[in-house]
Order: structure tokens, then C-alpha cells, then sequence
């Protein structure tokens, strides 16, 4: 299976199709629809990759909707296009469907020797988004990946990385964030990478997605995380196993009940595996889920 890293190089290959217009979104087959929910349920569009590559984005946007996911995190930029689409039309789609693009995942590389070829990147990425209109621009990897070699230096390097960037994403009234893994709860001289990383970036100019699958697989609560450091904490990821529910290893109530406590306004549904392989059927069992659930709002 084709890994997040892999998937954002080689997203350029990603061909979308054309314009949609707008549709009416009626119940079928008793699936729950955006006419029949009043949660602002949001959906990284990581999940149907796979679907974007064989069918492209319109047809993915479209079931996206049709389901009734109503905030969306994009995970395919590349010079300046969206799913292979300039900003302004990915964003008209988006629109007339009823939804709205809030988040981006993207990233690029980063030493000290590329340092202006990675800032001109994120110049020209950061004036794409700015015209779709998101609110966040999440890097998804670390820019130097973590090994056993990994020094503290090494992690202060990421950090400085961070800052700068985001400084230029606000200038740009946009925020720049940085989403983990299960390595990031890993220690480097008795340091949990991810707290390294909390207290050394600028606060001011840096914020967090907690992914909380991937923490609670590296041996983090994300409930503390929230608790305890509720201004770095801006967007969420809700992740399984596979579907959202379904491994019962999560218990997503405290977690739902700590996010509306931060006042965290906007969270993303991810799905990487799926139990019968089928993407939408994973997709639409894990709105469903939460669409139920009365502690999600």
C-alpha cells in the first residue's frame, strides 16, 4: 500500500477531471447524507487516494459530499495546482457541492544547504492556498526523518524549519501546523521527540495536529496532549485502525469531549486501511459512526 510520504511525491501524476455543477444530496439505500446531518464532520481526502488516481477528484469530491462530509484537508499540491487543478476551480467545486477546503497537508525537504530552494517552495505554495482559502497548511512528515542517528541538534533544526515557515504562512493570514506520527513518541536522550518539538517551536507561529491513532500507537495519551496544551493544538485528526469505530482500541467520546473544551473547531476523519478494501465503504461506515455518536459535534 502506497504510504503517505510516497503519496505526496508523487502527486503531481494525480489527473483530475472537470467541472461539477451543483447537486441535491438525497438519502439512499438509508446512508446518512449531508441533508441529514448537522455535524461539521471533516474528511482528509488522503482516504480515497487511491479513488482520486482511478477516477479523479471530481468523482471523489462529489461521493465526498454525497455522504455528507462538510469540511475537507487536501493532500495533493504540486506547482501550484491542487488534484492537478489551479486553486480557483478546486475551490468552485468544493464550493458548489455545500462543502468547504479548510486544511492542506503538503511539504517539502529541508537542510540548511536547500534552505532558499525550500523557502521559494513554500512561497509559491503558500500563494496557491492563499486563493483556495484555506485556514491551515500542515506539514505531515518531518522535514529531516527521524532514524537512529537522530540528534536533539537535528530535531532544533526541524523546529527553526518550522518557525520559518511559519512565519511565512502568517503573513499570509494562514497557520502553519505539523502533524505526527507514532515516531515522534519516540526519546532521543531521554527526550520525547514530539514534546522537543512542542516547547522549541514558536508558538505564536507554529501549531500541532494531533493525530490520535498515530499517538496513541506511539505511547502518548491525546487527551493529556489536549488537556495540557490546549493552544497548540488546532486541528485534529480522527483515525483508526481501519474505519473509525471499529477497532475498539479508541475511545473517541473524552477525546471528542477535551476537543470541544479547546473550542477546536476543525478535525478530519482519516482512513488509510479498510477492512473489505473498499475505500468508500470505509469512508461512509466512518461518518456514519460519528454522525451517531451524540458526543461529536
Amino acid at each position: 500500500m502506497q504510504n503517505r510520504r510516497d503519496f505526496l511525491k508523487n502527486a503531481s501524476l494525480l489527473l483530475a477531471g472537470g467541472m461539477v455543477a451543483p447537486h441535491l444530496v438525497t438519502s439512499c439505500g438509508g446512508k446518512t447524507t449531508a441533508a441529514a446531518s448537522t455535524k461539521t464532520i471533516g474528511l482528509q481526502l488522503y482516504s480515497l487516494r487511491e479513488m482520486v488516481a482511478d477516477e479523479g477528484i471530481q468523482k471523489v469530491l462529489e461521493t465526498v459530499a454525497e455522504i455528507g462530509y462538510k469540511n475537507l484537508e487536501t493532500a495533493s499540491y504540486n506547482d501550484g495546482k491542487v488534484y492537478g487543478l489551479p486553486p480557483s476551480e478546486f475551490k468552485k467545486i468544493v464550493t458548489d457541492l455545500g462543502m468547504k477546503c479548510t486544511s492542506a497537508h503538503l511539504g517539502t525537504s529541508y537542510t540548511k544547504e536547500t534552505e532558499a530552494t525550500a523557502m521559494a517552495w513554500w512561497d509559491k505554495a503558500i500563494e496557491t492556498h492563499a486563493e483556495l482559502g484555506v485556514k491551515y497548511l500542515v506539514q505531515p512528515s518531518m522535514p529531516v526523518a527521524i532514524s537512529t542517528n537522530t540528534t536533539l541538534d537535528d530535531l532544533k533544526l526541524s523546529c527553526d524549519y518550522f518557525t520559518a515557515v511559519g512565519y511565512k504562512t502568517a503573513a499570509a493570514s494562514i497557520a502553519f501546523g505539523f502533524h505526527n506520527h507514532d515516531s515522534e513518541f519516540k526519546t532521543i536522550d531521554d527526550s520525547v521527540i514530539f514534546d522537543y518539538l512542542l516547547e522549541n517551536v514558536s508558538r505564536n507561529h507554529v501549531f500541532f495536529e494531533l493525530d490520535v491513532y498515530w499517538c496513541i500507537r506511539g505511547g502518548g495519551d491525546p487527551v493529556a496532549y489536549l488537556r495540557e496544551r490546549p493552544s497548540q493544538f488546532k486541528t485534529i485528526h480522527i483515525k483508526d485502525e481501519k474505519e473509525i469505530g471499529a477497532s475498539g482500541m479508541i475511545d473517541f467520546q473524552p477525546i471528542f469531549e477535551q476537543m470541544k473544551a479547546n473550542n477546536v473547531k476543525d478535525w478530519y476523519v482519516e482512513v488509510e486501511e479498510y477492512t473489505n478494501n473498499d475505500p468508500v465503504a470505509s469512508v461512509r461506515e466512518s461518518f456514519d459512526y460519528l454522525n451517531r455518536a451524540e458526543y461529536v459535534y
